[in-house]
């Protein structure tokens, strides 16, 4: 068949999609795609559907991990959707939609004293806890959304609160102008994660396209469900709990499918403590499966990275000490049960990744005793022996070390290792 066509003078490929090939017979240049023509206009509807919805050049220009995290994403937002639209109905009916007695400037009222409250959150969130969303973005994008199921539900209970009508929905407003920033901040982050071509705007462009499909059959669902549960709390509640548990189960496997090589602190202290317990070097996919992706209560030495240099020394004594056996660009030191890391203006993503191996170190050691300076020095005597061959093996792993997610403050500091 293909000596009929002619010989064969190029071939071109669009991404892993498409294939295709050029002949020349008689003078003439024929382009076929390879697997013939039936094939291709079988699946130009699927096609259309990738170029529309899916990043060029996928799955090559996205992470391994795209296709999984944006199936469970999108459930969680079909879910989602159909949650909003109860609760929606519920703060209608509150601020008086159906009720003759309700007056416009009451209803307005409550609206605007629920957005100015959400947008004081807002602004407040960010201020707080804006530098953690990058480092903890799986933790951060799983609360947001438990905080937003447990908003709607705030909403649907309060207009069997009439008292208390405008102080639930305004409470509900904070925690959805959380929501906002956290799964807008993470989302951004996974976006990075995901981007492999430097192109993030057009992943995000993407999303934001799957997202409205979403939300229109979303919409079509919802106009099935408005009717039925108008005046029937109870079918409201029933189906609410139903949406929510899907809603968090879908979420809970979109940040569980997550593989970031990037180290942050619960990923580098995974892989750290497995090195020094059998000298093993996890992969990104089982350090990301066991990194956990729920905020922790439990008691543990904190860590403090890129602090003024006074939490770290306070007498030139200190600082001596601080610099014995270590000729480092970062001190380490122990105060008041905190492990503290002050670092230099030159130091690197390496020297950033062996100050955090030392404390983490430092922080199991005063789970077992309350230690200081020794301590402190013997952190450097062991990172000196296993800190190259940890870094040779956790690149040769597949993590990225060109940059980090650790949670490094802004203070750097120039030390004198000698005195004039």
């Amino acid at each position: 068949m293909e000596e009929d066509r002619g010989a064969a003078l190029a071939t071109e490929r669009y991404g892993s999609a498409e294939s295709w090939k050029y002949f020349g017979k008689h003078g003439l240049m024929d382009r076929r795609r390879d697997g013939g023509e039936s094939e291709s206009r079988g699946k130009s509807i699927v096609g259309v559907f990738k170029s529309v919805f899916l990043p060029q050049g996928y799955p090559e220009s996205v992470s391994n991990d795209y296709l999984q995290y944006q199936f469970w994403d999108t459930m969680q937002a079909f879910s989602s959707s159909l949650s909003g639209t109860l609760a929606t109905q519920a703060s209608l009916k509150g601020v008086g939609v159906g009720n003759q007695e309700a007056t416009v400037a009451a209803a307005t009222i409550t609206w605007l004293l629920r957005d100015g409250t959400g947008m004081l959150g807002r602004i407040l969130f960010a201020w707080r806890k804006g530098s953690k969303l990058d480092s903890e973005a799986k933790k951060w994008r799983l609360f947001a959304d438990v905080l937003n199921d447990f908003a709607m539900f705030m909403e649907i209970l309060a207009p069997y609160f009439p008292a208390c009508f405008t102080l639930i929905v305004c409470t509900a407003g904070i925690f959805k102008s959380i929501v906002g920033v956290a799964g807008g901040a993470t989302r951004a982050a996974l976006t990075v994660h995901q981007a492999r071509r430097d192109n993030m705007a057009d992943i995000s462009a993407k999303d934001g396209s799957q997202e409205t499909l979403v939300n229109l059959a979303g919409l079509l669902v919802s106009f099935l469900l408005i009717p039925l549960v108008t005046d029937n709390p109870i079918l409201t509640l029933s189906l609410f709990f139903l949406f929510t548990i899907l809603h968090l189960f879908a979420n809970y496997k979109a940040v569980r499918s997550v593989v970031m090589e990037t180290f942050n602190e619960a990923r580098l202290s995974i892989v750290l403590q497995q090195y020094l317990t059998d000298r093993r070097i996890l992969s990104p996919l089982e350090a990301n499966h066991r990194e956990p992706v729920f905020f922790e209560f439990r008691k543990q030495v904190p860590i403090k990275l890129g602090v003024r240099l006074q939490e770290v020394v306070q007498s030139p004594d200190e600082l001596s000490l601080a610099l014995k056996n270590n000729n480092r660009p970062f001190l380490l030191g122990i105060r008041n049960g905190c492990v503290c890391v002050c670092l230099g203006p030159e130091a690197s993503v390496h020297d950033e990744i062996r100050a955090f191996c030392q404390a983490v170190w430092l922080s199991s050691m005063l789970r077992e005793q309350q230690s200081h300076w020794e301590v402190v020095h013997e952190s450097h005597k062991l990172m000196d022996e296993i800190f190259n061959p940890f870094l040779k093996g956790v690149e040769a792993a597949g993590w990225d070390l060109k940059r980090t997610l650790l949670d490094w403050d802004e203070w750097r500091v120039e030390w004198k290792t000698k005195s004039n």
